[in-house]
C-alpha cells in the first residue's frame, strides 16, 4: 500500500515540476525585450499609462506589453481565437457537428482552426503595435522608443511577437498536457500573481511615507480579504436540481430509481464577461492612442477607467456576455433530452420540452444573481484604486482569475491524487483476484 502511495506522490510531483518548470521558462521570457527598443524611454511612457485601460491589457500579459518583449502580446490572441471558434460552433452546424459528433479527430481539428486563428490575430496585433511603438517617446526626456523606426523594425517586431505568441500557446497546452490545470489560465495567473509582491512594497512604502496613514493601508487589507472570501463563497454556489431517475428491468436485473442532482453554478461563465468587456472597452483608448485627431481623444477622455460613463458601459457589457456565453457552454435542450432517452426527470416536471424550460427558468435567475456578483466584484474594488492608487492588478478582474484559477488548480490536484489512489486499490482487487 506504501509502494502505491509512493508512485502517486511521484506522479503527482512530476506533473507539478512540468509545470512550474514552464511557467518559469515563460516568466524568463517576458522580461526579454524585442531588437531595437530604448528600454528606459519605454518605462518613462508606460509610467504615464498607469491606471488605463491599458494597465488591464498588460496584467493580462503578466507585465510583457509594458516591456514590449517577445511575449507582448500574451494568451489574448489565443484566447480571442478560441471564442471566434465557439461562436462559429453556435452559428456552424458542421463546425458544431465536428467539435461534438466527430469525438477526438474532430476536437483536434478544430484546435488545429484555433491555433491558425492565433497566427492571424497575432500577425495583425503585432503590426498595430509595432505601429503604435514607432511613435513613442518618453515623456522625460523625448527621447525615442524605437531606436530605428523603419519598415525593417516593424517586419522584424511582428515576426517575433508572432513567434512570441505561438511559443506561449505551446507553452499552454503543454501545461495542461504534462501539468496540471488549464495552462493558459495559469500563465494569466502567474503573470498577475509575480507583480503582487511588488504592490504589497509599494504599500509599505506610502505607509512608512506618510502618503498613507496606517489606519487606510489596514482597512484596504482588510477590505481585500473580504472581497476574497466573498468570491471563494460565490464561486462554489450553486443551484442543485434533484433528479430522479425511474426504475427499468433488464433481464432478471433493476436498474434506476437512483436519486442525485443537476448542479447549477452562480458563475456559470466564469471570467469570460470582465475580459471581454474590458477588451471590447479598450479600442476607444487604443485609438486615441494610435489617432492624432483631437475629437478621438476627447471621445475617449470618456472611456476613463475611473469614470461614471466606463463603469456603466462595463457593467451593461460584464451582464450581456454572462447571458450569451453562459448560453453558449450550457445547452439545456440537450440536457433535457439526455435525461430522458437515460429515464431521469425532474420531479414535479414533465420530461423533455417542460424539463428544458423549467431549467431555462432556474438557469436565468441564478445568471441575474451571477452577473450582479461579478459586476460588483469588478467595479466596486475600482473604488480603492481610484481613492488609494492601489495598483492595477488588485482589481476585480485579477481577483476573479487569481481565485478561479487557484481552486480549479486545487480541485485538479485532488482529483488526480483521488484517482492515483482509486487505482492502485483496483489494481490491489485485480492482483487478489488472480492469485485466487
Amino acid at each position: 500500500m506504501a509502494g502505491n502511495a509512493d508512485k502517486s506522490s511521484s506522479g503527482l510531483v512530476k506533473k507539478l515540476f512540468w509545470t512550474f518548470l514552464l511557467l518559469i521558462f515563460y516568466r524568463v521570457g517576458v522580461h526579454v525585450p524585442i531588437p531595437g527598443i530604448d528600454t528606459a524611454a519605454l518605462a518613462d511612457y508606460f509610467k504615464e499609462l498607469e491606471g488605463t485601460l491599458f494597465a488591464l491589457l498588460d496584467m493580462f500579459s503578466g507585465g510583457s506589453l509594458s516591456r514590449l518583449s517577445i511575449f507582448a502580446l500574451g494568451v489574448m490572441p489565443y484566447i480571442s481565437s478560441s471564442i471566434i471558434m465557439q461562436l462559429l460552433q453556435v452559428v456552424s452546424p458542421d463546425l458544431k457537428r465536428l467539435a461534438k459528433e466527430e469525438g477526438a479527430a474532430g476536437r483536434k481539428k478544430v484546435t488545429q482552426y484555433t491555433r491558425y486563428g492565433t497566427v492571424l490575430i497575432s500577425l495583425i496585433q503585432g503590426l498595430a503595435m509595432a505601429k503604435v511603438a514607432m511613435g513613442m517617446t518618453s515623456p522625460v526626456n523625448g527621447l525615442r522608443v524605437v531606436l530605428d523606426p523603419s519598415t525593417t523594425f516593424m517586419l522584424v517586431s511582428t515576426l517575433t511577437v508572432t513567434a512570441g505568441t505561438i511559443l506561449v500557446m505551446w507553452i499552454g497546452e503543454r501545461i495542461t498536457e504534462k501539468g496540471i490545470g488549464n495552462g493558459i489560465s495559469l500563465i494569466i495567473f502567474a503573470g498577475i500573481v509575480a507583480n503582487i509582491p511588488a504592490g504589497i512594497y509599494r504599500m509599505f512604502e506610502r505607509v512608512s511615507s506618510n502618503e498613507m496613514s496606517l489606519i487606510a493601508g489596514l482597512v484596504i487589507a482588510v477590505f481585500m480579504a473580504a472581497v476574497l472570501i466573498f468570491i471563494v463563497f460565490m464561486e462554489r454556489g450553486q443551484r442543485r436540481i434533484p433528479i430522479h431517475y425511474a426504475k427499468r428491468q433488464m433481464g432478471r436485473k433493476m436498474f434506476g430509481g437512483q436519486t442525485t442532482h443537476l448542479p447549477l453554478r452562480v458563475n456559470t461563465s466564469g471570467v469570460i464577461p470582465p475580459i471581454f468587456a474590458s477588451s471590447l472597452l479598450m479600442f476607444p483608448a487604443t485609438i486615441a492612442q494610435v489617432s492624432t485627431s483631437e475629437l478621438l481623444r476627447s471621445i475617449s477622455d470618456w472611456f476613463n477607467i475611473n469614470g461614471l460613463a466606463y463603469n456603466i458601459i462595463y457593467v451593461a457589457l460584464i451582464v450581456f456576455f454572462c447571458f450569451f456565453y453562459t448560453a453558449i457552454i450550457f445547452d439545456t435542450k440537450d440536457i433535457s433530452e439526455n435525461l430522458k432517452k437515460q429515464g431521469g426527470f425532474v420531479p414535479g416536471i414533465r420530461p423533455g420540452e417542460k424539463t428544458q424550460q423549467y431549467i431555462d427558468k432556474v438557469l436565468t435567475r441564478i445568471t441575474v444573481w451571477g452577473a450582479t456578483y461579478i459586476s460588483c466584484i469588478c467595479v466596486l474594488p475600482q473604488i480603492l484604486i481610484s481613492e488609494f492608487n492601489i495598483p492595477f492588478y488588485y482589481g476585480g478582474t485579477s481577483l476573479l482569475i487569481v481565485v478561479g484559477v487557484a481552486m480549479d488548480f486545487m480541485s485538479q490536484v485532488e482529483s488526480h491524487l483521488i484517482s492515483r489512489q482509486y487505482e492502485s486499490l483496483m489494481g490491489k482487487t485485480r492482483i487478489k483476484g488472480r492469485n485466487g
